[in-house]
Formats: structure tokens, C-alpha cells, sequence
């Protein structure tokens, strides 16, 4: 088998080089990126942390219930937090839903007009399916050296390895929602004179509504995964502790951090299950 390997294809020397080119050529473009996130993510933690914690609370069960008209879900949203509180985990929490709810506006701010783009263009998506397969089946781990290699340590490389390793989920549902829409409705909407933009507004949008605010369940539910292994990159937020117990071999302290993850997932899932909305 030595013949095999003596020609060995050279992948990681080339995307080696491609990472060089692009630090040593395109470095003003990733500085502006960097600030634009690093923006976006202390304006995102200065509403979380700045007020009181139980008013962050309040404003979340609000939330839950304009979302899901449901009080059960509003008091579990509110208990859930209130274990939060009870386990002095606060303020990695808040850590861990500023890289959420950052990664959720980058993804679905790129991912739903892509996804548009997409379904109005079957080439396009063609020549994109094996890319979003390869961004989500390549292991999260890998994400993290292009991070580091670009944006060195801290939460704006953990957004990025999260936003890489997310944004496919929106980009398809978005892509299935406008796609599905029955040509009968797009051809009654031109029927009666709508342009391209009126059609997409008024009847493909509405009618993908529902897989579009699944791809948004789909980005919090992965990012939340990420922020274990955003930790290793210097992201702070709930993986941290995770992090340090796997190093002192800590066990309760792995279990608690982790069961707050869970708690905070399940949370989120719950705002934004619009299945279980009362009529």
C-alpha cells in the first residue's frame, strides 16, 4: 500500500495555504468583521447583564407568553431561570445567550436570503448542497483553527466557529419553505399582477413562515452545543466551567454547569415552539 500513499494528495497543505493567502490579503476586511461582531456581542451583553437579573427574567417570560399564549410554558420559562439564579450561574448564562442570540442574527441574516436565493435558483442550490454538507458533517473542532488563525482568542472566534458550523441549518429550511410553495398560489399571486418582490413577500415568505422559524429553533438549539467547544478558543459562557471540570476531573462541578445547559436549551426550545401555542 505504500504506492498508494507515495503520491499523497496535498488537502491540508493547500488549505494550509489558503488560510496564509487569506490572513496576509484580506486582513482590513477580517479586522472590520471582527470589530462589527465584537459590536454586536457587548451590545448584546450589555442588555443582558446591565439590568437587574430578575427584570431580564420578567422581560423573557413576557416573551414566552406573546409567543406562546401559554402560562404553563411562561412559569417553566421562569422557573428555569430561577434555578439559573439559585445555582450562581448567571452570568455565564448570560454569556452563553449573548453568543446565541449573535449567532442567531448572523445566521438567519445570512442564511434566510441565501435560502431565498436558493430556491429561486436550483443551480445555485446544487452547486451549494455538497459546500452545506461539508460545513455540517467536517467536526466542529476543525472550525476552531481557521478561527484562531484569523481572529485569535475570545468570543468573536467562537462566533465564528458557530456561525460555520450553523448557518447551513437556516440556509435549508429556508430553501424547503420557499421551495414548497404551491405553484398554484405563486401563479394566482401573478394572475392578478404582483411583481417578483410582492409574490415573495406576501405569498412565499408566509407560506415558508413556519420552516423559517424551525431554522431559527434549529440555529439556538446548535449554537447552544457550540459553547463547549467555543470555550476551548476563549469564548466565555456556560462552557467554561465545563472546560475546567474535564481538566480537575471535577465532577460536580461538571454536572451542574452541564444540567444548566440543559435547563437554558430547554428553555429556548420551549419560546420558540410555536406547536404548542394554545388556539
Amino acid at each position: 500500500m505504500e504506492w498508494l500513499t507515495e503520491y499523497k494528495i496535498p488537502v491540508g497543505d493547500r488549505a494550509e495555504q489558503i488560510f496564509d493567502w487569506v490572513r496576509d490579503n484580506a486582513d482590513p476586511l477580517l479586522e472590520a468583521l471582527s470589530n462589527a461582531l465584537e459590536a454586536l456581542i457587548e451590545a448584546i451583553l450589555w442588555v443582558l447583564q446591565t439590568p437587574h437579573p430578575l427584570i431580564v427574567v420578567a422581560v423573557f417570560v413576557g416573551l414566552t407568553w406573546l409567543l406562546q399564549r401559554n402560562w404553563k410554558t411562561c412559569l417553566f420559562v421562569a422557573l428555569g431561570f430561577l434555578f439559573i439564579l439559585n445555582q450562581d450561574y448567571w452570568e455565564e448564562t448570560t454569556e452563553s445567550l449573548t453568543l446565541v442570540l449573535s449567532a442567531c442574527v448572523v445566521c438567519m441574516g445570512v442564511g434566510v436570503p441565501i435560502g431565498i436565493a436558493a430556491a429561486h435558483r436550483p443551480r445555485l442550490y446544487a452547486v451549494m448542497r455538497p459546500v452545506l454538507d461539508l460545513m455540517q458533517t467536517l467536526p466542529t473542532f476543525v472550525y476552531l483553527i481557521p478561527a484562531i488563525v484569523f481572529f485569535g482568542i475570545g468570543m468573536v472566534p467562537g462566533l465564528i466557529a458557530t456561525v460555520i458550523f450553523v448557518v447551513p441549518a437556516p440556509i435549508r429550511l429556508t430553501y424547503l419553505g420557499v421551495s414548497s410553495t404551491p405553484a398554484a398560489l405563486i401563479e394566482a399571486a401573478r394572475a392578478f399582477g404582483a411583481t417578483s418582490g410582492q409574490t415573495l413577500r406576501k405569498v412565499e415568505l408566509p407560506y415558508a413562515f413556519p420552516q423559517i422559524m424551525a431554522g431559527l429553533n434549529q440555529t439556538i438549539m446548535l449554537s447552544l452545543s457550540m459553547v463547549v467547544i467555543a470555550a476551548l478558543v476563549g469564548a466565555d459562557g456556560l462552557g467554561v466551567p465545563v472546560v475546567r471540570a474535564l481538566n480537575q476531573v471535577n465532577t460536580s462541578l461538571g454536572f451542574e454547569s452541564g444540567f444548566v445547559i440543559v435547563v437554558v436549551a430547554i428553555i429556548l426550545d420551549r419560546m420558540l415552539n410555536l406547536g404548542t401555542r394554545d388556539a
